[in-house]
């Protein structure tokens, strides 16, 4: 575990997220470079980037909290928003609703993770924990969301470590996309077991 260094954390709405677009591509293009290097076109840069510029785009309460070691240099980020009403999260999913009225959002019941990485020199530390827990503990929904692919072992373990439990497969309907895991996590943070 961490020691012999200090984390700070820094939150973001969106409009100050797309002013660190520089520094987001960045973290992604050193954490992910093994996967951009297979060649999906999903994992792409471009891709990637698009994506993020379409969550910053509107007003919807996109959060972005970036990890900072004791240099200031930024190490990690963490970002999702709220689903409203008319969020598209769930329409790829791919089973029946685990129960009924289990997609229905109302803009205050579910916070969406969409993404959480950290540098490739800081994994293995907490780093990744940290920021999750920083993004999510003083969420007020009433429960968090995430889509994991099913092969990314390392991020699947910490997941069910941290209490989320998979409740579905889920189709995105970002071009290339790959059928994820969609796990679920009840909020807030205190209330996991």
């Amino acid at each position: 575990m961490m020691s012999g260094y200090e984390l700070s954390f820094q939150r973001f709405d969106a409009r100050q997220a797309r002013a660190l677009r520089d520094m987001v591509e960045s973290i992604y293009i050193d954490a992910y470079a093994t996967t951009i290097a297979s060649g999906h076109e999903f994992d792409s840069v471009e891709q990637f980037m698009r994506r993020f510029d379409a969550y910053t785009k509107s007003d919807r309460g996109f959060e972005l909290v970036v990890a900072y070691n004791q240099d200031g240099e930024a190490i990690g980020q963490a970002w999702g928003w709220p689903l409203g009403p008319d969020a598209a999260w769930w329409d790829g999913l791919v089973e029946e609703e685990p129960e009924p009225g289990f997609t229905r959002e109302t803009g205050s019941r579910t916070f969406a993770l969409s993404e959480i990485m950290v540098r490739a020199n800081w994994t293995g530390q907490g780093v990744a924990h940290r920021l999750h827990d920083e993004l999510l503990g003083p969420r007020p929904e009433t429960r968090a969301t995430l889509l994991v692919e099913p092969d990314n072992e390392r991020a699947y373990r910490a997941y069910k470590a941290w209490g989320w439990r998979q409740i579905g497969r889920l189709q995105p309907r970002w071009e290339n996309a790959p059928t994820f895991h969609a796990l679920i996590l009840p909020l807030p943070l205190s209330r996991r077991t």
